[in-house]
Parts: structure tokens; C-alpha cells; sequence
């Protein structure tokens, strides 16, 4: 059935790596830069977390990458390499070779991502039949395989019914079978639990880690939920206005976040709160992309704002070791108290 994923000797882990990556939109206003100098990587086996608030540039990131960006969307500068290979230079016939053993993508809206008037036998066979040559025979019985590695109920019945007569949560693990159909190196899951109940999500994100595993994955998870990054990621970007503000590996930025906006989201999580008292928030909203101010995109809502903030835009670069961020007053912010006296807990107490 499903072919185990080749075993090779790279000189390195990383399976897509992201440099200065650009994306503009086309509006009636002008050109809008919604994402800005974006890098990261994605490592074998692990899970990087894209995290911010939305708008803030994940999901188009994640278009980028995947090829999958609107008409009025273009990827104005930078590379996103995978397995040697930029995808920004690739043409439409190579973007479709790369789709499924390459990358493989879970949308976070399962009903619409799944066609309503093809069998989920049909729809799951296709990369078979595509990219594998094999028989309608052949692409059935891959089919039923997947559906049972996924956790379907009597897959060899339920591989002829539609999209619409599974549950949320079965048409979602259907939507990660047919991203993971060709044991790709990289899987972009994009708010993967979105609409689920509780039970729901953690069933999905075990299902996730499993298949990350047995496969030996890249992932990038698409999130703003910092109790999934905590549980699930390895490392994580912090995005703020379309850009990269603070990345590093999940222990190292929740315990001692370097940026104003992560410690701000951490000590939003109520660890103790009590019946009838305040909860912390970030004031104010994320700017407008049309309308980003010169020097830190975050210095509208930043208690440590200053004249440099307003005339410089702080660069990533190096806070701690394997932790970075993009603010003027970075060992600053990593000198004081996170949340409730003790950043050591903050993770902690998401989880």
C-alpha cells in the first residue's frame, strides 16, 4: 500500500528553508506589503509554529510557499527552498510535480476544501492515479488504506460515500490523508482543528504528531492558539503586521519570550485569575497593512516604545542562543518577569 518514506543521508535536517520571503498584494489603494522579509526553517521530524493573531501574514506565508496565492498576490522577493529546489522559480508544471510527494497541505475548512459532488474514494485515489500511474483498482485500495491509517470507521464501506455524510472531524482526517497520501518531506497545516470541539482537536493534532513521526515530516502548523504550539511545536515564529518578530524553540521563547508582543500574548493566558478580577490584554489592534509605520511594526502598542522605535526598524538578530527577535530593548524585555511572577511556569500552565 502506502510506500514507507525513503531513508537518505543529507548533509543537513532541514527540509524547507525560507529566506526573506516577500508577498504584495494588488489593491484598488496601491500595492500592500503583506508579508516582509519572512525566514525560517523547517526541520525533519519537528514542527515549526507559525503564531500570531490573524492578519498577521500566517496563512499567506503559507500560500506562498504552497504556490497557492490569489490572482491580486505575488511573491515579490526571497526563496523558499525544498529539498534543493527554490519553489518561487518554479513553473506551473513543476509546482504540480512537487504537489504530494513533495508538500502536502491540510486547509482549515474541510467541507469546502473537499469537492461535494466526487466519492472520497475518488478524491483520496487521485494522487495515486496522478503521480503513481496506478489503476482505478489500485487507487481504491490506496484509498481504503489511507482512510484506515487515519482512523475512518469501516473504511472499505465508507470509501464510496460524499464529503457531506462525514462529521467535521472525519472529513478533516480525510483532508490530512490526502496531504500525507504521497509521504511528502514537508506538510503545511493550516489551522488544522479550526471549528472542531476540544475532544475533536486533540484527536486531530495526536493523529498530526503520529504521522509526523512515522513519516519523518516537516511541519509547519499555521496557529494562533498558544496552548497547540505549546503542546505540539518544536520551534516557533512569532509573526506581528506581516513580519517575523520573534523565533526560537518553543521552551526557550515561552519561558523567556525577547519581544514585547510575546510576552504580551503569554501573560494574556489566565494562569490565575480569579472570579470577578481584570484579564490581561495587549491594548490596542495590529496597524493596518496599508498603513505600517516607519521604524517597529509593533511600536503603537509597545510600553517600551521609544524615539529609535519610531525612526528604525529593528532587524532579527540573535537574543539568546538559538533565539531570536526583532526589538531595540530585546535583553530588556528578557530581564523582567513574564505573566505571574514566574516565567518558568508560562508554558507550563498553557499545556
Amino acid at each position: 500500500m502506502l510506500e514507507p518514506t525513503a531513508q537518505s543521508d543529507p548533509p543537513t535536517d532541514t527540509v524547507l528553508e525560507v529566506t526573506g520571503l516577500d508577498v504584495d498584494i494588488r489593491t484598488p489603494q496601491g500595492t500592500v506589503r503583506v508579508v516582509s522579509q519572512v525566514s525560517f526553517a523547517a526541520r525533519r521530524g519537528q514542527t515549526l509554529a507559525l503564531l500570531g493573531e490573524s492578519g498577521c501574514g500566517k496563512s499567506m506565508t503559507a500560500k506562498a510557499i504552497a504556490g497557492l496565492l490569489d490572482p491580486v498576490a505575488s511573491v515579490a522577493g526571497g526563496t523558499a527552498v525544498l529539498d534543493g529546489q527554490d519553489l518561487n522559480q518554479m513553473n506551473p508544471k513543476q509546482r504540480r510535480a512537487v504537489a504530494g510527494p513533495g508538500l502536502g497541505i491540510v486547509f482549515q475548512d474541510a467541507l469546502t476544501a473537499l469537492n461535494p459532488v466526487y466519492t472520497i474514494g475518488t478524491q483520496l485515489g487521485e494522487a495515486f492515479r496522478i503521480h503513481r500511474g496506478a489503476s482505478k483498482k489500485q487507487a481504491k485500495a490506496e484509498a481504503i488504506d489511507l482512510m484506515r491509517r487515519v482512523g475512518i470507521p469501516e473504511p472499505e464501506t465508507r470509501v464510496n460515500s460524499y464529503p457531506h455524510q462525514f462529521s467535521g472531524g472525519m472529513r478533516q482526517r480525510i483532508l490530512i490523508a490526502m496531504a500525507v497520501a504521497l509521504s511528502p518531506q514537508l506538510l503545511i497545516a493550516d489551522e488544522p482543528t479550526t471549528a472542531l470541539d476540544v475532544t475533536v482537536q486533540a484527536q486531530i493534532m495526536l493523529l498530526l504528531r503520529k504521522l509526523r513521526t512515522e513519516q519523518q515530516m516537516a511541519v509547519v502548523l499555521i496557529t494562533h492558539d498558544l496552548a497547540v504550539v505549546a503542546e505540539e511545536a518544536d520551534e516557533v515564529c512569532v509573526m506581528y503586521a506581516g513580519n517575523v518578530v520573534e523565533q526560537g524553540s518553543v521552551d526557550k521563547v515561552f519561558s523567556h519570550p525577547t519581544h514585547p508582543y510575546t510576552k504580551g500574548l503569554l501573560e494574556s493566558v489566565p494562569t490565575d485569575a480569579q472570579r470577578g478580577e481584570g484579564l490581561s490584554s495587549i491594548p490596542g489592534s495590529p496597524p493596518e497593512l496599508t498603513k505600517i509605520p516607519a521604524g517597529c511594526v509593533y511600536q503603537d502598542r509597545c510600553p517600551l516604545a521609544s524615539a529609535i522605535c519610531r525612526q528604525e526598524r529593528p532587524l532579527l538578530r540573535d537574543t539568546a542562543d538559538g533565539q531570536r527577535a526583532a526589538c531595540h530593548f530585546a535583553e530588556k524585555v528578557s530581564a523582567a518577569k513574564t505573566g505571574n511572577d514566574d516565567a518558568n511556569n508560562v508554558k507550563e500552565e498553557i499545556r
